[in-house]
């Protein structure tokens, strides 16, 4: 096998450990827990918005994804659509 093709199955396999959007990730969230703690746990965010102490912050994509409300700094609420 090419050295090109083990570098290619490397990456694939990385990438699919390092997808922190799925149902394990999704249940360890609790309300109350700090934003670093969330972001710990799954990584920098796909985006957030925010006003007035209350933000919103979204990983993953369209098709699967968890949403986390904050009240300052600590979860309030959290939604996720198609996770494993």
């Amino acid at each position: 096998m090419s050295l090109r093709v083990v570098a290619l199955l490397a990456g694939c396999l990385l990438l699919a450990a390092c997808n922190k959007v799925n149902q394990d990730n999704y249940a360890q969230l609790k309300p109350g827990m700090h934003k670093g703690e969330v972001e710990s746990l799954l990584g920098g965010p796909a985006e957030c918005a925010g006003a007035l102490g209350m933000s919103s912050c979204t990983w993953g994509d369209e098709q699967r994804f968890i949403s986390v409300q904050y009240a300052g700094d600590k979860v309030m609420m959290f939604s996720g659509k198609g996770l494993k």
